[in-house]
């Protein structure tokens, strides 16, 4: 008896996004590496923080990235 389907693994979204213990998805912030002489102090301090996706987008992307 045949079954479906398992759903493959979306590789690049996996290397990026990383699912916490409390089912929170995190993924480090872009363009804070170089060239941010221009940018504000403030912007610059924010992209070091991990940011984290909405409730909404992180349960359409858990099947995805499991």
């Amino acid at each position: 008896m045949a079954k479906g389907a398992k759903q493959k693994t979306h590789k690049a979204s996996s290397k990026v996004l990383k699912v916490k213990k409390n089912g929170t998805i995190t993924y480090k912030k872009g363009n804070g590496n170089h060239k941010t002489a221009k940018d504000s102090s403030k912007s610059v301090r924010q992209r070091r923080n991990k940011g984290t996706l909405s409730k909404g987008m992180s349960n359409r992307i858990k099947s995805v990235i499991k």
